[in-house]
C-alpha cells in the first residue's frame, strides 16, 4: 500500500508563494506518474500538475502554467508543487495523487493512491 503525506499549505495573501511537498512510503516512487489535484468548495476536483517518473514530462493545467512549478526528487520519495502568484481562486484542498502508469493522465478515476490534502487559502 502507497501512503501519500502532502504538506506546505496555508494561508498566503494573492501574489504570494508557497510550496507543497508530498511524502511518499512506495518503494517503487521512482516508477510512479505524481499528480497535484485540487478542490475548491462546491466544485469537482480538477487537475493542476503532472510528473512522470523522470522528471522529464510534466503536464499543467491553463490555470497553473507559468506560476506553478511541479518537480521531483526520487531519492527522498517526495514530489512537489512550487506555486506562485497566487490568486484567490487557487484557494482549495490540494491532493497528491499516484498512479503506476507510463503516461500521464489527467483523470483523477486514474489514479491509484491519494494523499489527505492540503488546504491553500489565498486572502485577497
Amino acid at each position: 500500500q502507497v501512503q501519500l503525506v502532502e504538506s506546505g499549505g496555508g494561508l498566503v495573501r494573492a501574489g504570494g508563494s508557497l510550496r507543497l511537498s508530498c511524502a511518499t512510503s512506495a518503494r517503487t516512487f521512482s516508477h510512479l506518474i505524481m499528480t497535484w489535484f485540487r478542490q475548491a468548495p462546491g466544485k469537482e476536483r480538477e487537475f493542476v500538475a503532472a510528473i512522470n517518473w523522470s522528471g522529464g514530462d510534466t503536464n499543467y493545467a491553463d490555470s497553473a502554467k507559468g506560476r506553478f512549478t511541479i518537480s521531483r526528487d526520487n531519492a527522498k520519495n517526495t514530489v512537489y508543487l512550487q506555486m506562485s502568484s497566487l490568486r484567490p481562486e487557487d484557494t482549495a484542498v490540494y491532493y497528491c495523487a499516484a498512479a503506476a502508469r507510463i503516461r500521464i493522465s489527467l483523470m483523477p478515476e486514474h489514479y491509484d493512491y491519494w494523499g489527505q490534502g492540503t488546504q491553500v487559502t489565498v486572502s485577497s
